[in-house]
């Protein structure tokens, strides 16, 4: 059985729940939509100190220190999942990117309803950006924290609002 280290914490987009494995972390996840996770195959160990890096950083972020997160990633996910969530890692902080930009960039064109659907099983918001992926319109579309706060973090990430202080997250 492995042990993943997790805490809960809040945030300025709400509670979050964030896990990690030795390895790097396996979930950061709005409270209300955490996807479940495998009890006969996983145990779960709180631990502030074990995610201390990946609190810091994200305290960072939202303080508008930091565009790049360093902390390493243990991402799980089908190999079109995995080719995806590393796409979106390289769209650069406060750029945009579409599905169909997206579908392009990992050699399958015409698959951007997959992208869609591989970003919806991002266990890792927010440090691999999905929040980035918009639609080829523009238009905002699909977040799994409410379209409110997709708007929020490319407001951040583009200097349309100031940095969230106090920031309420226990690094």
């Amino acid at each position: 059985m492995e042990t993943l280290s997790f805490i809960r914490s809040s945030s300025p987009v709400g509670p979050l729940f964030l896990a990690a494995s030795a390895k790097g972390l396996v979930r950061l996840e709005f409270e209300g939509r955490a996807m479940k996770i495998d009890s006969k195959a996983i145990e779960l160990r709180e631990s502030k100190q074990a995610l201390a890096p990946y609190l810091r950083e994200l305290n960072e972020y939202f303080a508008g220190e930091r565009r790049e997160f360093s902390t390493p990633l243990d991402l799980r996910g089908t190999d079109f999942q995995l080719a995806c969530w590393r796409a979106l890692l390289e769209i650069p902080y406060g750029e945009t990117r579409s599905y169909a930009d997206v579908a392009r960039a990992i050699g399958h064109p015409q698959a951007f309803r997959a992208v869609g659907m591989s970003n919806n099983r991002n266990p890792v918001a927010i440090v691999v950006p999905c929040h980035r992926v918009i639609a080829s319109g523009g238009s905002l579309c699909g977040y799994g924290g409410g379209l409110d706060i997709k708007r929020m973090l490319l407001d951040l990430e583009q200097g349309k609002i100031s940095p969230r202080l106090p920031l309420g997250i226990g690094a």
